[in-house]
């Protein structure tokens, strides 16, 4: 199990790393007003499914891997609202933490707001992977915290807001 999520992660880190959020984001003014889907203030696309078991559409046609990364960010919500994000996505879209990359609501009935800003950036994916792979290694999560911070100190954006641990 162990080695298929660090074949996981390196795999689609590597190929979707290249894409990361320096991107420009185009929203068709046109096509947004179609889509079945929210937008949030940076054009990212929020949907609601009734559980965290439940993959939102916007993951139909994506690599499996990152349908894998998404569900497991459900799963991993206390570790990842400690863990920043270094994409930029604090100033650009307020997010507080990687969490916040992946998923914008949890509900009290159970439904979950999921966001696909991690779709579209390696940074946000490449975090929240390693993070829960060194979680499942037994590492703590003041430690998690400090390899990613030390790790993506130099050569990336300013990372969210997330209170230390």
């Amino acid at each position: 199990m162990k080695l298929k999520y660090t074949a996981l992660t390196l795999g689609i880190c590597s190929s979707l790393l290249l894409s990361a959020c320096s991107e420009e984001k185009h929203v068709d003014e046109k096509e947004a007003s179609h889509t079945e889907h929210a937008h949030d203030v940076s054009g990212d696309v929020q949907e609601e499914t009734s559980d965290k078991a439940t993959a939102p559409e916007f993951l139909t046609g994506k690599p499996e891997d990152m349908k894998t990364i998404y569900l497991a960010v459900a799963q991993n919500q206390e570790l990842l609202e400690k863990i920043p994000c270094y994409c930029g996505c604090g100033e650009e879209a307020n997010h507080k933490n990687n969490y916040d990359c992946f998923i914008h609501e949890n509900k009290k009935n159970g439904a979950v707001v999921w966001d696909d800003h991690g779709t579209k950036c390696g940074v946000c994916l490449e975090i929240a992977a390693q993070s829960i792979l060194d979680l499942n290694d037994g590492m703590t999560i003041k430690d998690i915290r400090t390899k990613v911070d030390k790790a993506y100190k130099k050569g990336y954006a300013k990372p969210t807001p997330t209170p230390e641990v």
